[in-house]
């Protein structure tokens, strides 16, 4: 893994990107010594990433009681 300043990031990027496809590397973008965003190869994230279906109703009760909510909507438009 390498770190990088964005400014440094911008100047090489063809270059952190080529690196990224060809070897594999991750590139931590800062900005004032604060990291900002990873120039992950694409391999890694798709390998990495959690499938739809393990989010499966991972959202539950993030909206309120949304079938009582169509009900009422239905009335009113009944």
């Amino acid at each position: 893994m390498e770190t990088t300043g964005a400014e440094e990031a911008r100047k090489r990027l063809p270059q952190i990107l080529a690196r990224a496809h060809r070897d594999g590397t991750v590139t931590i973008v800062t900005r004032h010594g604060v990291p900002y965003a990873a120039i992950v190869p694409v391999s890694r994230v798709a390998r990495e990433a959690p499938k739809l279906t393990t989010l499966r109703g991972t959202a539950r009760g993030c909206y309120g009681d949304v079938a009582r909510y169509i009900d009422r909507l239905r009335d009113e438009w009944e």
